[in-house]
C-alpha cells in the first residue's frame, strides 16, 4: 500500500490558523512564568554554524560559547546542542569533549537535497561514524511537490535506518512548500517514516519559522501522538531570534501538546543569536538592569 493511501489528507484553514496564532501570541506572561519560560528557552537552543566560509577555528569557537556561555552566571541550563556541517563533527566532539552538550550535524546534502540517495545515505554513515549525537536531513522537496509522496517516505525511512539509535530531524523547508496544506502532509510524511524530530526548514530559505507554520505542524504531532502515542519532537529554525518570539512559540507549545513538549527532548529552537537577548533577558528579570551587549559573545 502507497503511503498516499494511508494519510488523510488535511485542508488547513488558513484564516483560522492565524486567528489562533494571534490569540495564543497576545496572552500575558507572570514575571515568574516568565524566568521559568526564559530559562527553558535557553536549553532548548542549538547554537548553529552552516555557511561555506565555516572553518575549524569558527566550530572551535561555537563550541567554547555553547560549553562557556553563562559562565558568569552559574546554574543556568547549557544550550542544548551545537550543529554543524559534516566534516566540522570531529572538531565539535574533541572541543566539546566533557560536556552535556549534544553535536548535530545536517546530512542528505543539506540545504538542497538535491544529489541521488545512495549518496545521501553514505553521508549520513559517515557522520555517525564521526560520533554526532542528533542528524538533521533534509526532505527531497522536489519529489514531493511533483506528488511523489512514496519517494519521499521511503527516503526518510531509509535514512532514519542509516541513523541507528541517533534522533532524526526531518528538515520540511517549508518555504519551499508554499501552502500549510503542503506542510500538514510533509510533517504527516515525515513522522509516518521515523522522525524523531519535525524541524522547519533549513535557514537558507525565505520565509522560514512562521507562526501558522509553527502551529501546522504542532497540530501534526498532537494528532500523531493520539493516534499513535509517540511522542515527535519539534524544531522551529529560522527567523527567531529573541526572548520575547520564543516564549511567544513555548505558549503554543503549552497550549497545543501540553507540558510534556517543554523540554529540550521534544522541542528545540534553531537560533543562533536567540542565545544572547536570552541571557540578556535573564539578567534583566533577576537584576531589573540590561547588561550590555558587548558583555555577551556576537559568535
Amino acid at each position: 500500500m502507497s503511503i498516499q493511501n494511508q494519510l488523510y489528507i488535511h485542508s488547513i484553514d488558513q484564516i483560522n490558523t492565524q486567528e489562533r496564532v494571534t490569540r495564543l501570541f497576545s496572552r500575558s506572561i507572570k514575571k515568574e512564568s516568565k524566568i521559568q519560560a526564559l530559562n527553558l528557552t535557553l536549553g532548548m537552543i542549538d547554537l548553529t554554524t552552516l555557511e561555506g566560509k565555516d572553518s575549524s577555528g569558527k566550530v572551535k569557537q561555537l563550541c567554547y560559547k555553547a560549553a562557556h556561555l553563562h559562565d558568569q552566571f552559574p546554574g543556568l541550563p547549557n544550550v542544548a546542542a551545537i550543529c554543524v556541517y559534516p566534516n566540522m563533527v570531529p572538531i565539535a566532539k574533541k572541543a566539546l569533549a566533557g560536556t552535556d552538550i549534544n553535536i548535530a550535524s545536517v546530512a542528505t546534502s543539506f540545504p538542497s537535497g538535491m544529489i541521488d540517495l545512495g549518496a545521501k545515505l553514505h553521508e549520513v554513515k559517515s557522520v555517525v561514524d564521526a560520533g554526532a549525537d542528533e542528524i538533521d536531513m533534509v526532505i527531497s522537496r522536489s519529489r514531493f511537490l511533483q506528488g511523489d509522496y512514496t519517494y519521499v517516505f521511503d527516503e526518510i525511512a531509509q535514512v532514519k535506518e542509516a541513523c541507528g539509535e541517533l534522533h532524526l530531524k526531518v528538515i520540511l523547508e517549508t518555504g519551499e512548500l508554499v501552502t500549510l496544506d503542503n506542510v500538514r502532509l510533509a510533517s504527516d510524511i515525515a513522522m509516518e517514516a521515523g522522525a524523531d524530530f519535525i524541524k522547519t526548514s533549513t535557514g537558507k530559505v525565505s520565509p522560514a519559522a512562521t507562526p501558522p507554520v509553527v502551529l501546522t505542524m504542532l497540530e501534526a504531532i498532537r494528532d500523531f501522538e493520539t493516534k499513535t502515542g509517540k511522542q515527535i519532537g519539534m524544531k522551529p529554525a529560522g527567523g527567531i531570534g529573541t526572548a520575547k518570539q520564543a516564549i511567544q512559540y513555548l505558549v503554543m507549545v503549552k497550549e497545543t501538546l501540553g507540558g510534556d513538549w517543554l523540554s529540550p527532548d521534544l522541542f528545540r529552537f534553531g537560533a543562533s543569536s536567540l542565545a544572547n537577548d536570552v541571557l540578556m533577558q535573564i539578567i534583566k528579570q533577576n537584576t531589573d538592569r540590561y547588561q550590555s551587549k558587548d558583555y555577551f559573545s556576537i559568535d
